[in-house]
């Protein structure tokens, strides 16, 4: 196969980029399971923090008031968002734009030369052809002229080494009952009756997924995070949509703050996804069989002959429990996209903290080699690890792509 643009990743930013490229008469091919990592690591129940105004249509065409206009509802019908109806959305938003992508997995992306005049003799130029060539899991084999790489957060799942340290080694690889897990990785609340669990993180995925388990019938849940508790208070995101959407004219607007503003806006952002959880959570969690331990972490764990969890908190607390649930968020590295390390790309690649350099259009320092969503987040901004830089993301690739 052959394409000018190979699209990696049929999340939201993979999903936004190909209806614009179609929008732009770009001849692409997109890659991937479409919202695979919603669909599979996502639990079912799980509620949006976004609002109807964080569509996918760069055109502000096929929106999600679009969508709710075409079933005869308003945002007020369905906010907050359930997982499901993001989900629908998404699906008539392909639908719409006719993006069909090609449901398989890259194993190995390489940059490679050819010489497009070797037969011929001097003093006729050398010219080289330079392209991608993407080798699927399957074998075969895409060139490709450009390659954007939209990952999802799989690859990105993080826990702090001295977290690790505390947890017994055969328990973290687990994945049976007593297992410690990754909020990216438990998503299956079908065995919660009667288990108890200890989830250390205080953001929005820890509490969602305290309520969760109760909900499926937990005996108990323990909440501990190194920080005061959040407040159940509704976030303002108001200030981020300009933002994002100005990048369009000025995309060198967060790269060229000062290092104090850019913390300044980093901490805002912070601010209102960590110091407050959304308020539908809280009728969910006025319940006796939940304990919230603010300004505590883990001390150490170990586990009992009978599979059981004895986890003991900085503050002195003991706890006996079924199953450690770790909601410590995402951390970008390159060095974990598996289709990188496979290939001759990684070395190629000028990174710094683990992200790629990239320029005004997400251009990294291979020619042709473009990466948006959440590892686009030290160039342009937090705002890249949610759907609302998706329209952002788009318009400034392929600007640069139609030039």
């Amino acid at each position: 196969m052959e394409t000018n643009l190979l699209i990696v990743g049929a999340g939201p930013f993979g999903l936004a980029l190909a209806a614009r490229a179609k929008h732009e008469r770009i001849e692409h091919l997109i890659v991937g399971k479409p919202m695979e990592f919603w669909r599979q690591q996502m639990p079912k129940g799980m509620f949006l923090r976004s609002a109807c105004d964080w569509h996918l249509d760069p055109q502000n065409v096929h929106t999600i008031e679009c969508f709710l206009k075409s079933q005869g509802k308003t945002a007020g019908d369905v906010e907050p968002l359930s997982l499901e109806f993001y989900l629908s959305y998404v699906e008539w938003f392909q639908r719409q734009k006719e993006i069909h992508p090609l449901s398989v997995y890259i194993k190995r992306i390489d940059r490679v030369r050819a010489l497009l005049n070797s037969r011929a003799t001097a003093p006729a130029p050398v010219l080289e052809d330079a392209h991608f060539l993407a080798t699927t899991i399957d074998g075969e084999v895409i060139k490709a002229r450009r390659v954007v790489l939209a990952p999802g957060f799989k690859h990105f799942a993080h826990v702090p080494d001295d977290l690790k340290t505390k947890i017994p080694d055969g328990c973290f690889h687990n994945t049976g009952k007593h297992a410690c897990e990754h909020t990216s990785e438990f998503v299956d609340f079908s065995a919660a009756q009667n288990q108890r669990y200890l989830i250390i993180g205080g953001r929005q995925s820890a509490f969602e997924w305290a309520a969760l388990l109760l909900e499926a019938g937990a005996s108990a849940v323990h909440l501990s995070h190194r920080h005061p508790s959040p407040a159940f208070a509704t976030s303002d995101w108001s200030w981020v949509n300009p933002l994002v959407d100005g990048m369009v004219e000025n995309p060198n607007w967060f790269r060229g703050l000062s290092q104090v503003d850019k913390d300044a806006v980093s901490h805002k952002l912070w601010a209102e996804g960590r110091l407050k959880v959304e308020p539908w959570l809280e009728s969910r969690l006025k319940d006796d069989r939940i304990s919230v331990w603010p300004e505590t972490e883990l001390a150490s764990c170990t586990q009992l002959e009978n599979g059981e969890l004895v986890a003991r908190l900085t503050n002195g607390e003991t706890l006996t429990i079924d199953k450690l649930v770790l909601a410590t968020g995402y951390k970008v590295d390159l060095t974990r996209l598996p289709y990188l390390v496979a290939g001759n790309l990684l070395n190629k690649l000028e990174t710094r903290n683990g992200y790629p350099v990239l320029d005004d259009h997400f251009e990294t320092s291979v020619p042709g080699l473009f990466i948006t969503s959440m590892p686009a987040g030290q160039d342009f901004g937090p705002f890249f690890g949610f759907t609302i830089s998706v329209r952002t993301s788009a318009k400034l690739i392929c600007e640069r792509l139609g030039s």
